[in-house]
């Protein structure tokens, strides 16, 4: 099917897509030894995970850069959660409503004044870009919005989401803005750790509170993820789509005491929507043996305790080495400089040393 021109990633880190396993640096599928060859699926990379033991059960280029679209979202409920009072009572700014015309909206006004948490249920039921700039700007601090990205960035790097840059709170579209199905998992299962998350990720309807100020009625949303209604055993998770992302997917389900979580990127919605090829990898997944596994999800902050190790000990372990929080360095300038500086310090001491040698010898009788 005919796609727009997809954005162009940065480049490939050796480091990073070796994060999990060296077997999940690949472009190609990887399943376990002996495991039924997955469904076939529309999306351009995908990845099944066990959320509690953390077992990469199989993907097709995990690493492999794509645009994330909503389910950025996913990232956005991870950074503020734990940061903001679901009770509180806050205003809708003008601000706020600058969101993409045409684009994905829950229908919060300005001037408006909702209680957080039924903001967080119009990001996660139906997708509102509007509710994802509240969140961003109130959990930002005093950087407001932009400081709410910042934190998102900085959440990614200590999930170990080394590939993930967020622009937008909303994964509308941004200049540099990327993640990976791996990335997505890890994101995916700080977010399912936590009950509030969710208890909103199952919430099938949710009132939209009237404001009589703004002469606005009250109105229901409801949950856009289909899984949570046709999949025995859902879990939730999140939708997403832009002309450049095309669809992505995450979700979740439990079976027989597994909770499994599959991530998709860059995927068209024919033969099958989405969430439908999001079920038949779960299906797939939960048909593995417990144990079956090609590689593994990273523990939040492991790779930010690693990057305390000296280069020889990351180098023999294989650790990889995490990258700044603001996305990858450009050029690598930034990582190579302090190298260049200490060859230069030892070149100069050497030279001090060899004209001192050759000055005593001047001076030594013979």
């Amino acid at each position: 099917m005919s796609r727009p021109p997809r954005p162009s990633p940065p480049p490939a880190e050796p480091q990073e897509r070796a994060v999990g396993g060296p077997a999940l640096d690949t472009a190609g599928l990887v399943v376990p030894a002996g495991a039924a060859r997955p469904p076939a699926v529309t999306a351009i990379s995908w990845l099944v995970a066990d959320l509690d033991t953390g077992q990469v059960l199989g993907g097709c280029g995990p690493h492999e850069y794509g645009t994330p679209a909503s389910v950025q979202k996913l990232l956005l409920a991870a950074t503020m959660l734990p940061r903001l009072d679901p009770q509180q009572v806050v205003t809708v700014t003008d601000g706020d409503m600058d969101i993409e015309p045409g684009s994905s909206a829950v229908g919060l006004v300005a001037g408006g004044r909702y209680r957080i948490e039924t903001v967080w249920l119009g990001l996660l039921l139906q997708s509102g870009n509007e509710a994802a700039n509240v969140l961003a700007r109130l959990g930002g601090g005093p950087d407001g919005m932009a400081g709410g990205v910042r934190a998102m960035n900085e959440e990614a790097h200590r999930l170990g989401a080394l590939q993930t840059h967020a622009v937008t709170p909303s994964g509308l579209d941004g200049k540099g803005q990327f993640t990976s199905a791996y990335d997505l998992a890890l994101i995916a299962r700080a977010c399912f750790a936590d009950p509030t998350f969710r208890r909103y990720a199952l919430t099938e309807a949710h009132r939209i509170p009237a404001q009589p100020a703004q002469r606005t009625k009250g109105f229901e949303i409801q949950n856009e993820n289909q899984l949570i209604y046709r999949y025995p055993g859902a879990l939730g998770g999140k939708t997403g789509f832009t002309d450049l992302a095309r669809h992505t997917y995450v979700g979740a389900a439990q079976r027989n005491g597994r909770r499994l979580v599959v991530t998709l990127l860059g995927a068209e919605p024919q033969p099958a929507r989405g969430w439908e090829q999001g079920a038949a990898l779960l299906d797939w997944g939960f048909s593995l043996p417990r144990g079956a596994a090609v590689g593994r999800l990273v523990e939040p902050g492991e790779l930010t305790a690693s990057a305390a190790a000296t280069p020889s000990v990351l180098a023999a372990t294989g650790e990889p080495r995490p990258a700044a929080a603001s996305g990858p360095l450009e050029d690598g300038l930034v990582a190579r400089w302090p190298v260049a500086a200490v060859v230069a310090a030892v070149i100069g001491l050497l030279g001090a040393a060899l004209l001192w040698r050759r000055r005593a010898g001047r001076r030594r009788p013979s």
